[in-house]
């Protein structure tokens, strides 16, 4: 299965994601915040990256621009992971690199549906 790195500084919506990756079979790599995360994006390129957007400090769309323009990383699929939900929040943060958007509250079967297209497409 694949590695996913999730950047999520919500203790409760971290243990969510990590049950429901894990149950799948995919091993999951845990940052709190995007200096972490891009750390780990950049020492463990995982297969995939579920980035929350409001992170204390570097917000996730700061994180995934720095992570779209290093060679190391680009090739990397994120997935915005965010209760940002208003008309006009997808476009913005797709616009922003994002290859995916899941909203908060996860749904699971969205969650998972995502998780296996962009595994699929990346």
């Amino acid at each position: 299965m694949a590695k996913i790195l999730i950047v999520e500084d919500n203790a409760n919506n971290m243990t969510l994601t990590v049950l429901l990756l894990e149950s799948e079979g995919h091993t999951v790599i845990r940052a709190v915040d995007a200096e972490a995360g891009l750390t780990l994006a950049r020492a463990e390129l995982p297969d995939l990256i579920l980035m929350d957007i409001q992170l204390p400090g570097m917000d996730g769309l700061q994180a995934t621009a720095l992570l779209k323009g290093d060679p190391a990383t680009r090739g990397i699929p994120v997935v915005a992971l965010t209760a940002l939900a208003m008309m006009g929040d997808e476009e913005r943060i797709r616009a922003a690199g994002c290859n995916g958007y899941i909203a908060k509250p996860i749904r699971i079967h969205e969650f998972l549906a995502t998780v296996a297209a962009q595994l699929v497409a990346g």
